[in-house]
């Protein structure tokens, strides 16, 4: 991966941290026609970094479009939406086409399909969230992101503090259920490691 030469995170990463980094891709990290996964446990700082890098790469003028599994996921589908984001999302991108896709939205804390959301093709794709770097799909991705983040249950105060307490049950369910999932998916290992 065009990334290697990116020196290994040694400790849990700032915000500041995330925005060097993602300085040091944009400018060094081969992004220009690109799929980006940023995956990872929940709470450990994907979508901070996500948005790292598409302002990184807005100010060096290269355009891209972040799309994150929370659009799709949901307490009790956690995965097997998947093929739904090829279709709408990635063959698209690939075939150099605008595409649409339609979100999730909560209503009374249940999860229903939501109006269409256009996209604009741009160069680069940045796929964000948990799953995004799944092996049925990884070797599509130029670049595979993972982020440890803090432990386990720092990242469910992360999380708690970010959804609100009366979440606190489907979080820790939630991070049983990725716990099992990169143990047999193995996501990681197919990935470049930030901290």
């Amino acid at each position: 991966m065009a990334d290697d030469h990116l020196p290994p995170a040694e400790r849990d990463p700032s915000p500041q941290d995330w925005a060097w980094l993602a300085d040091e891709i944009a400018v060094r990290g081969g992004l220009t026609d690109a799929m980006v996964a940023i995956d990872g446990p929940s709470g450990a700082g994907k979508s901070t970094f996500a948005a790292q890098l598409v302002r990184a790469l807005a100010e060096r003028g290269r355009a891209s479009v972040l799309v994150s599994t929370d659009d799709y996921a949901t307490w009790d589908d956690p995965a097997s939406w998947w093929p739904e984001l090829v279709h709408d999302v990635i063959r698209a991108y690939e075939r150099r086409h605008d595409y649409f896709y339609r979100p999730r939205v909560w209503v009374d804390g249940r999860p229903e399909v939501g109006p269409e959301v256009w996209m604009r093709w741009q160069p680069i794709l940045i796929v964000e969230g948990v799953t995004s770097a799944r092996r049925c799909t990884a070797d599509r991705f130029t670049h595979r992101f993972w982020i440890d983040g803090p432990p386990a249950a720092d990242r469910l105060r992360r999380t708690v503090q970010r959804d609100g307490e009366a979440e606190r049950d489907h979080l820790a369910r939630w991070q049983d259920f990725e716990e099992g999932w990169f143990a047999v998916d193995d996501t990681r290992a197919r990935c470049r490691v930030l901290g």
